[in-house]
């Protein structure tokens, strides 16, 4: 794929300038495990396993806070974490604009360690919130949202539309909300029922998952008045995870009136829409995204 050379020094600058520093998001309280051990496993620019859940951190200039952060949940159809393309590289961006990204590192359904498997990833992303919110102070963070891409926006509308608590702790951080301000959805998979993606769902809830699990993890069946607003981005052409589930998620949204909330399908960009070098009008989401959200922090 093809790059400008301003984005390739871009990219330069960017590595040298941002530190990844990564934090656990549990201290000896993880929920859900049987306490094996169990080693990440990192390859082809993909996360496979996870063993210490937590965040990478990028935050912007002091002088370009806009104390505004986000929770980044990377795709991969849960079985793994694509941190670079819908991970790090988004992070990258959101700081060019003056909003602290945290890229997050969730456990898998599938891992050795895992007792409930749907359970896991949701417990980490409500977490991450949580961890988020009780180190607001240090970041100068007023709002908090999560932006999920493919799998990671199912994870996103999950968080964004659940009410079950299953992130606690049993510790300070289980007094903050995990309840995202904002919402930014990716080409992401909504439904669990018709229009599911069938990998990321047999992932989540097994091969033969019960019809109360199919409801539960149908996020556009959970949305009430009290779901964040969401920017919805996906391509007419995706084969792999149908644009119907955006449509889902937005009619859902409309029917009580979230405002804000917004829905671009671009006729092409397939299940690659990326930050840059998409086809045609596809281009366009992230200045969208960046002005919707100018919109949403000046609430």
């Amino acid at each position: 794929m093809k790059r400008s050379l301003c984005f390739w020094l871009l990219a330069g600058i960017f590595q040298i300038g941002v530190a990844q520093t990564f934090y656990p998001i549990w201290n000896n309280n993880m929920p859900n495990t049987k306490g094996l051990a169990v080693k990440d496993s990192i390859a082809n620019e993909r996360v496979y396993q996870v063993g210490t859940p937590g965040v990478y951190v990028f935050e912007p200039s002091k002088a370009e806070n806009k104390k505004t952060a986000v929770l980044i949940i990377p795709g991969g159809g849960y079985a793994r974490l694509a941190y670079q393309i819908s991970g790090w590289q988004l992070a990258k961006w959101f700081n060019t604009f003056g909003v602290t990204a945290f890229v997050l590192n969730h456990r898998m359904p599938q891992s050795p360690d895992v007792i409930v498997s749907y359970q896991a990833p949701l417990e980490d992303a409500q977490r991450a919130m949580r961890y988020i919110r009780f180190h607001a102070a240090d970041y100068g963070i007023d709002k908090v949202g999560v932006m999920g891409c493919s799998a990671g926006g199912h994870l996103s509308a999950c968080l964004s539309t659940f009410s079950e608590d299953w992130g606690t702790g049993g510790d300070a951080l289980d007094k903050e909300s995990f309840r995202p301000d904002f919402t930014i959805l990716i080409s992401p998979v909504i439904s669990m029922r018709e229009m599911a993606h069938k990998g990321s769902r047999d992932n989540l809830l097994g091969r033969d998952p019960s019809p109360e699990l199919l409801h539960q993890f149908s996020c556009d069946k959970r949305v009430t008045n009290q779901t964040p607003p969401a920017f919805i981005v996906h391509a007419t052409d995706d084969r792999s995870v149908s644009s119907l589930n955006s449509i889902l998620y937005y009619t859902a949204l409309k029917r009580v009136d979230i405002k804000k909330t917004t829905l671009h399908v671009f006729p092409e960009g397939g299940h690659s829409i990326a930050l840059r070098n998409n086809p045609g009008t596809t281009n366009q989401w992230p200045i969208l995204a960046e002005e919707w959200l100018e919109g949403v922090i000046s609430d």
